[in-house]
């Protein structure tokens, strides 16, 4: 559809590129303004929406920011932590709304971005999902209302190809269930186990990471206690949630004050 808030899609050849694309294709009160992909890429040049299968949107794949972002309201960003580094200062100047689904950041990244968010509205999460970040609240309050003699693990399987571990989601969630606990989850968080490790350290939160196949993305948290487990689990069967969930908050975004916000946010969770 044409018209309404102007959207530019980072990643326009990738798979989430491709849903996001079709998505803004479909959706009313959004426009397709442009699509980004990186140097070099064998897609630059070519429609986005052809490549997509939206048929034709005369939006060739560019690897200039710039001129999109000049003439655009938000940007759509699945991408790597440089890539989302660099444009959410793009944003910054342009005073624009940025959507990042990126994963992976190092607080040096996260410090980046917050920086960027004095003069651009950032919505920033490792999961776009409504029913992850519903999950994320009742993790942290399981978290809250069971003390240290519930043991915390965090669950997570993603496809073959994923090149972070443990996923932005799985930390999500370990940071709910450490804000659960008033505890910091960098201090706590055990995320690899090899050999003789001894005993389990009390209250320490524990990773397990699994790849393989075509998984979309499947996280559960246990709360393990003596004689009694409690299971919270969010199984994603198609891609298309996190791409729904970026235009939710794009849209959201769009007029908001300069800041870093998170899906809680988005979704009146906080």
């Amino acid at each position: 559809m044409s018209g309404g808030m102007k959207l530019v899609v980072v990643g326009a050849a990738g798979r989430m590129g491709q849903t996001l694309v079709r998505l803004i294709h479909e959706a009313d009160g959004v426009t397709l303004a442009g699509a980004l992909e990186r140097p070099g890429s064998p897609a630059l040049g070519r429609d986005a929406g052809e490549l997509a299968g939206a048929g034709s949107l005369d939006i060739p794949i560019t690897d200039d920011p710039l001129p999109l972002f000049a003439h655009a309201d938000g940007v759509l960003d699945f991408s790597s932590p440089a890539t989302s580094v660099v444009l959410a200062g793009y944003a910054a100047q342009a005073r624009i709304a940025h959507i990042i689904g990126t994963t992976g950041c190092s607080a040096e990244d996260d410090a980046k971005i917050a920086a960027a968010a004095r003069h651009a509205t950032i919505v920033k999460s490792g999961n776009m999902s409504l029913g992850v970040n519903l999950l994320a609240v009742l993790v942290e309050q399981a978290a809250r209302a069971l003390d240290d003699d519930f043991d915390i693990e965090v669950l997570e399987m993603h496809h073959r190809h994923k090149v972070d571990a443990p996923s932005g989601t799985a930390l999500l969630l370990g940071q709910a269930a450490a804000a659960g606990r008033n505890i910091t989850l960098d201090d706590r968080a055990v995320r690899v186990r090899d050999g003789h490790t001894g005993a389990r350290p009390a209250g320490a939160i524990g990773f397990a990471t699994l790849r393989g196949g075509s998984v979309v993305g499947d996280h559960s948290v246990m709360l393990a206690g003596s004689g009694e487990r409690i299971t919270l689990g969010h199984h994603a069967e198609d891609r298309g949630i996190f791409a729904r969930g970026a235009l939710k908050a794009a849209i959201w975004a769009h007029g908001q004050k300069p800041g870093l916000y998170s899906m809680r946010d988005v979704l009146g969770l906080t």
